[in-house]
């Protein structure tokens, strides 16, 4: 049921500013707001045109709040589809908290979080794709979350599932007649035709579900765990990548004894760095404690950065194979995680030599203290996302909701395509299509429950 009555809340962030912005939405929102607002022109907001801004002052009886500036727009042209007022009032937490306890006194309620992109969705103005696209679009820190989030609320994701839904929409009407002539035997859809569109559903449903990899790690960050032996310089390596002392730094091996993170964007891409203790043998329960932490970072990272101290194994060949062991002891153990070998302390140590002995393809040589080769590690950590979807604007999936759907849709979708190579029966092919429909519908908003929508919009922060 689509809510009537009218909300207020502040849109901007709570706190003294240079302005506020105060939304007010609903079929009274303009006769509410009338008679509060005094134009420096005699203006009455009811006959003003939409989409105007007027300059005056919001009044209390005789008593002057604020001068204004009050934004007009008249529904269904405007974000929610209602007659919608927005107030920009001087900053001050007073002057706010005045104007908004004026409106409830005259007939509005305090909007609750999310309320306001919720009309928009029910008043058919933004599907629920996009309205959740406009979470992670106030959410984004990144220029590639960003990107991503301006993707999905102008509806590119949407309209591929909107477009593919239809068409099979259009089939499934036509296998549901042929259930109401199963009696004449007939075959009212093209099984070819529909062979052609179940494939390319197939194949487009999972280019989506594999691009929840890449769009999960962008719009969260990329966790990457810094790890090696005490005292090879992980903390001056964190240091150095967020250029600036974030990490203690000394000579004492062991003194990182807890996770230290920190966020970095790189190219557009956001890194989240994991400073963590040294792994060796000690008999320090604090440190222990560090160390068993470190495997944990390692098992929640993406990406894991190896260190060893050049300047130390620099024509050692004994010292060096001990390193080659353990290097390679964490390669086995995490078979699937990119992870990159830093040589560190490079302007110490025999860089020839490292090269010869050490020969991984993710083996780079630099020095954190001195910043050598700081930016080849920052290219390399890129190098692993896949952001040639992202560069060609392809539609990438961020939202878990979305993943879920897909990947049930799919799963009907497969059971549609064995049932017309097998030559199943009408009747159970339209079950497995009308699920498949169902879980499109889901992702679009086509199909909702309170609770759904409840959890979505629970998220969203008041004034939006």
């Amino acid at each position: 049921m689509i809510p009537n009555d009218t909300i207020v809340a502040l849109a901007t962030p709570s706190g003294a500013g240079a302005i506020s912005v105060i939304r007010v939405s609903g079929k009274d929102a303009i006769t509410i707001c009338e008679p509060l607002f005094k134009s420096v022109r005699n203006k009455n907001l009811s006959k003003q045109k939409s989409h105007t801004i007027h300059l005056g002052h919001i009044v209390d009886n005789d008593r002057y709040l604020d001068e204004v500036l009050v934004s007009l727009f008249k529904g269904p042209n405007s974000y929610t589809g209602e007659n919608t007022i927005e107030i920009s009032c001087h900053g001050s937490v007073y002057i706010q908290q005045q104007i908004i306890q004026l409106l409830l006194r005259n007939g509005c309620r305090n909007a609750n979080a999310g309320e306001f992109t919720l009309r928009s969705f029910l008043n058919g103005k933004l599907d629920l794709s996009q309205a959740e696209a406009v979470a992670d679009l106030i959410a984004s820190d990144s220029e590639a979350s960003h990107q991503l989030a301006m993707q999905q609320m102008r509806g590119g994701f949407s309209n591929e599932i909107k477009n593919l839904r239809e068409e099979l929409l259009n089939f499934a009407s036509l296998i549901e007649l042929e259930l109401d002539f199963a009696e004449e035997d007939v075959e009212f859809a093209d099984r070819t035709q529909f062979k052609t569109l179940v494939k390319r559903i197939q194949f487009v449903l999972k280019r989506l579900i594999d691009s929840f990899a890449v769009g999960n790690v962008i719009k969260n960050g990329i966790p990457v765990a810094i790890v090696g032996e005490p005292n090879v310089g992980k903390s001056t390596l964190l240091n150095a990548l967020l250029n600036e002392e974030r990490a203690i730094v000394s000579d004492i091996a062991g003194t990182t004894r807890d996770t230290i993170e920190d966020e970095l964007v790189i190219d557009g891409i956001s890194f989240r760095f994991i400073d963590t203790a040294g792994i060796r043998e000690t008999k320090d329960v604090v440190e222990s404690i560090g160390i068993q932490k470190t495997f944990e970072k390692i098992e929640q990272a993406q990406v894991v950065i190896y260190l060893f101290d050049a300047s130390l194994l620099s024509n050692d060949q004994e010292k060096s194979k001990v390193m080659l062991q353990e290097i390679h002891k964490l390669q086995n153990k995490f078979p699937q995680k990119p992870i990159v070998i830093v040589s560190n302390k490079i302007d110490k140590g025999d860089a020839t030599f490292i090269k010869n002995t050490f020969e991984f393809d993710n083996l780079l040589l630099l020095s954190a203290k001195e910043n050598i080769g700081v930016d080849d590690l920052k290219e390399k950590l890129v190098s692993f996302v896949n952001t040639g979807a992202l560069r060609n604007n392809e539609t990438i999936i961020t939202n878990t909701r979305h993943y879920d759907a897909l990947l049930k849709a799919l799963e009907e979708i497969d059971k549609v395509h064995y049932g017309l190579e097998s030559g199943l029966s009408v009747d159970l092919m339209a079950i497995d299509i009308r699920q498949a429909l169902y879980h499109f519908g889901e992702i679009t908003g086509e199909i909702t429950s309170d609770d759904l929508l409840g959890n979505i919009f629970a998220n969203f922060c008041i004034g939006k």
